[in-house]
């Protein structure tokens, strides 16, 4: 089987625009973080940080449900296995997040 860069179906397409779009909130995180934006006790205490980051993790795990449907409609593209990778590794990140809290 060949593997090609991009994804040749619409599912697909649309698992490499969540995945595009998770890094861009991730971005817009760190921006704020170098700007001097600082976490509380919560994570919850800014809002400023808290959404971006959430809003990251959401379109990650979006991005790896909707690839994971783009492979069983035969998209072997590059983009779909990355996004099937990078929501694999935020759902287990917020998982064990969730269950060990530090």
């Amino acid at each position: 089987m060949e593997t090609v860069m991009m994804p040749t179906t619409s599912i697909g397409r649309w698992a490499g625009r969540l995945l595009g779009l998770a890094v861009l909130f991730y971005a817009v995180f760190l921006g704020l973080v170098m700007a001097g934006q600082r976490g509380g006790s919560t994570f919850f205490s800014n809002l400023a940080l808290s959404i971006p980051v959430l809003a990251a993790a959401l379109s990650a795990v979006a991005a790896g449900v909707t690839g994971i449907v783009a492979r069983r409609r035969r998209d072997r593209s590059f983009i779909v296995k990355l996004a099937i990778t990078v929501g694999a590794a935020v759902t287990l990140w917020a998982g064990t997040e969730i269950v060990f809290p530090h």
